[in-house]
């Protein structure tokens, strides 16, 4: 059967506000159903495709009854885990996340944050705010230790960008084995306050798990050196937001850079705010100015893939929340 023989797939994509990028594209290979929330039980009826680029959107569960003749969703995010529900977890759909698609450019800003830390460009502003010229010393990135939480592809990419600058790179996941290309060992996550006194720099990148949320604690911030730094672009719940207040307050780690955090958005009158030791951006790490772009782009590559029987990308193990590495 050629591909102008074979049934168009019914595709129904859920939005908010702006339209999905590349609907030609789509509409060249599917029938295309465009849906906000409110009408996501009618466009599902009968589709084969749920393309959720509202992504973090709860419609899908509160509409699942109407999904019986879904047999894929993809959603244009990495981390799931607020996504996932027991239905739908237990399902046959297969499930597809846009893992990848960010991973440079996150790591491109974690980066950015280590030279900034080292560097202390932000006591350099506040001086220039100032108008004062006061010499000091920074501190060398090369020869310097990070430790990455998140051994996938985003993890990958900040281990690559930080070896590209002289830095020795470790990571932790979900077992302890030995290292690789990027990694010199990866350790368990759960081993956290037993290794991370070895580390210069403590960086986040995992999905939010069962096994991540609230990861690091009181404990794994007591165990870091003093003149350690903890980054964090992966997912703010990791952090116990109250300790890595005391420990920053108190002077128990030396700083932090903060893409995310918890709650989101940080309250106005937070401490954190206030920290000259803390940079907060608005969980904006990923967010290039084409990264829309190449969202799309990887929901028409695996929407052709689909039409053609072949395997998708990125599918999601319902169960871990995640795209296991192999």
């Amino acid at each position: 059967m050629t591909a102008t023989e074979r049934k168009r797939p019914v595709v129904a994509a859920l939005y908010r506000d702006d339209l999905p990028p590349r609907l030609r594209e789509i509409e060249e290979l599917a029938e295309l159903r465009l849906t906000k929330a409110d009408g996501l039980a009618e466009a599902m009826d009968g589709a084969d495709v749920l393309y959720q680029w509202h992504s973090f959107s709860p419609a899908l569960k509160e509409n699942w009854a109407a999904a019986a003749s879904l047999q894929w969703i993809h959603v244009s995010a990495a981390g799931v885990s607020q996504l996932l529900f027991d239905e739908l977890i237990r399902s046959d759909v297969t499930y597809t996340n846009s893992r990848g698609v960010l991973s440079r450019a996150i790591a491109e800003f974690a980066l950015g944050f280590v030279l900034d830390l080292a560097k202390d460009a932000q006591g350099s502003f506040r001086l220039q705010q100032q108008q004062r010229w006061q010499h000091r010393v920074t501190q060398k990135v090369q020869g310097q230790s990070a430790l990455v939480v998140g051994t996938g592809s985003i993890g990958r990419e900040i281990a690559r960008l930080f070896r590209a600058v002289g830095m020795e790179v470790s990571g932790a996941g979900r077992t302890s084995r030995p290292g690789d290309d990027q990694f010199d060992w990866i350790y368990c996550s759960q081993d956290l306050p037993g290794v991370v006194h070895d580390f210069d720099y403590l960086v986040l990148a995992a999905p939010l798990t069962g096994q991540t949320r609230g990861l690091v604690n009181s404990d794994v911030l007591a165990s870091m050196k003093p003149s350690a730094h903890l980054i964090n672009v992966g997912r703010g719940e990791i952090v116990h937001t109250g300790a890595l207040t005391e420990a920053l307050a108190s002077g128990s780690i030396a700083g932090a850079a903060l893409d995310v955090v918890h709650p989101e958005p940080l309250p106005e009158g937070h401490a954190l705010w206030r920290m000259e030791n803390v940079i907060i951006t608005p969980h904006m790490s990923g967010d290039t100015e084409d990264y829309l772009d190449d969202l799309g782009k990887l929901f028409v590559e695996n929407l052709g893939r689909f039409v053609n029987g072949e395997p998708l990308l990125n599918v999601v193990d319902k169960a871990l929340g995640f795209v296991p590495v192999s």
